[in-house]
């Protein structure tokens, strides 16, 4: 006996409607940013693992696709993700945005949770631009519909609450020992970020213009000798219309996004970075498997 208080460790998967906040607060939980976040619903594709330490707990974040009607394939293969997510964890997180209130797909999205039994926490998120009033009628609302272990209220930008949500969360967590290093944020590898950080960038500058369909892959990563990494990236649209609004009028759109994102791969990864963009029209990839198999998706009909 070592009077040591025992190591826990499980998988916590986030879930909820397009954009209630569940990469701001991924970020947040991890302490270093993993998880694009822009004004465009559907911006996570895949379940993305952010590892978070507390003490002697370490809890294995999935950031999920937002749940909604899916009616492309791409869509379809993006709510299966989601769930999946939601079945596998130890415990599942259904967020909520407070300024949004309850609409179809999270009463969909808990009344799912109840037929398979699955109970969750209620988190409901950017407490602090609604009233105290509308905060409790939504708790009260969420509650008659679904069944919850706890109801937690957060601001996932401001950080508000997010110690009360890691305890909550810690008390769920099995025993065990630790899955990753304590060192290790994410299993995402530096080119996946690299992809994901210049897709924020073209989203946060196109978002009104660009379907989902865009993508971005990283398809050179060159160490220097210098210390510096040459990165070469190609954004695929499905139309020729399509990359002529990422390049914009004399390359300036394009130019600006790789300035954006050349700046928070050299604050990431704490070096020179050399970013070189290319836009090349991939018709119809959204019907190739080999795509999804790349993203982390499966291909579902």
């Amino acid at each position: 006996m070592t009077g040591r208080e025992p190591t826990r460790c499980g998988y916590v998967a986030l879930i909820g409607a397009p954009n209630v906040g569940k990469s701001t607060l991924l970020n947040a939980l991890v302490g270093s940013k993993i998880s694009i976040v822009t004004h465009k619903v559907q911006t996570t594709r895949t379940r993305l693992i952010g590892v978070g330490v507390d003490g002697p707990n370490q809890m294995i974040f999935l950031d999920t696709p937002g749940i909604f009607q899916p009616k492309r394939r791409l869509e379809r293969a993006m709510v299966s993700a989601a769930w999946e997510g939601a079945y596998d964890a130890d415990i599942v997180l259904l967020m909520i945005d407070a300024t949004r209130g309850v609409d179809e797909d999270t009463r969909r999205i808990a009344e799912n949770l109840k037929e398979h039994k699955r109970r969750a926490m209620l988190v409901i998120n950017k407490v602090d631009a609604v009233k105290r009033e509308r905060l409790l009628a939504l708790a009260q609302e969420m509650n008659a519909a679904g069944e919850f272990t706890d109801t937690l209220m957060i601001s996932a930008l401001t950080g508000d609450g997010l110690e009360d949500l890691k305890q909550k969360i810690a008390k769920y967590l099995p025993e065990g020992v630790w899955l990753y290093p304590e060192d290790q944020l994410t299993d995402i590898t530096e080119r996946m970020l690299a992809a994901e950080i210049t897709r924020e960038k073209f989203f946060l500058r196109l978002h009104d213009e660009l379907p989902y369909s865009a993508t971005v892959e990283t398809e050179s990563w060159k160490e220097l000798k210098d210390g510096s990494v040459r990165i070469e990236q190609v954004i695929y649209v499905e139309r020729d219309s399509q990359k002529k609004i990422v390049i914009g009028k004399g390359g300036q759109t394009l130019k600006e996004i790789g300035r954006q994102a050349r700046e928070e791969l050299q604050d990431l990864l704490d070096r020179r970075v050399h970013l070189f963009l290319f836009v090349k029209v991939r018709k119809g990839w959204t019907e190739d498997r080999e795509r999804y198999r790349q993203m982390g998706l499966d291909w579902v009909d």
